[in-house]
């Protein structure tokens, strides 16, 4: 089969909260497409680092680097897209998690300093799969319908503006949907978009966005 041409645009703003205290933005993001035995595989991602996070910045980028790495290995190896499990991908969350550990010790600091979300939409031939940590989320549309998906809820805390990250003690809370379908529309976002893409009330979303 041959690969999919894919058309891809992203963009990063700094937000006010950042402007405030004077700190860069902390968003981490890629796109990539992969030939692999089943076909064409796309991987859409976006990581934030978390405004608290003295070192959010580099957690993100780690956060993206590690798992599209992982990716692209697995299908190096000549894997299959059946064989792309929810314990595959926590094995790749747990080598994301030694690459912080390590940078945090470089820096004498905790792997909390580096805390990040993920959000990662893997485009198959005849599925999408969302692997998901923490706020933020993507949106996805198969081909034969107008209507846009959310595989999954942004994940938010106990309290206002708190969620969850990669770097969470004992493990990360990992959201791993699969849907099957011919998807060939996927939106991924961090939380600053959340509001105007996601329509809360109705948690479906908002088709004029």
């Amino acid at each position: 089969m041959t690969p999919q041409r894919w058309s891809w645009i992203g963009a990063c703003s700094t937000g006010s909260s950042h402007i405030s205290t004077g700190t860069s933005c902390q968003d981490a993001a890629a796109c990539i497409e992969f030939s692999t035995i089943d076909g064409s595989a796309l991987l859409a991602i976006v990581s934030d680092g978390a405004g608290s996070a003295e070192f959010g910045a580099v957690g993100s980028r780690l956060v993206v680097q590690c798992f599209s790495r992982n990716l692209r290995e697995y299908w190096r190896q000549g894997q299959s897209a059946d064989d792309l499990t929810e314990e595959v991908v926590r094995d790749w969350l747990d080598d994301i998690r030694d690459h912080i550990t390590a940078a945090a010790q470089h820096r004498c600091a905790t792997p909390r300093s580096f805390a990040a979300t993920l959000v990662a939409a893997i485009v198959l031939m005849d599925r999408v799969v969302v692997c998901h940590v923490g706020d933020g989320a993507c949106v996805v549309r198969k081909s034969d319908d107008d209507q846009w998906e959310v595989p999954s809820w942004p994940a938010h805390g106990e309290y206002a503006s708190s969620t969850y990250f990669v770097t969470d003690d004992p493990q990360p809370q990992l959201r791993y949907v699969s849907k099957a379908g011919q998807y060939t529309k996927v939106a991924v976002f961090s939380d600053g978009l959340e509001r105007l893409v996601l329509d809360f009330s109705n948690t479906v979303a908002f088709a004029p966005f």
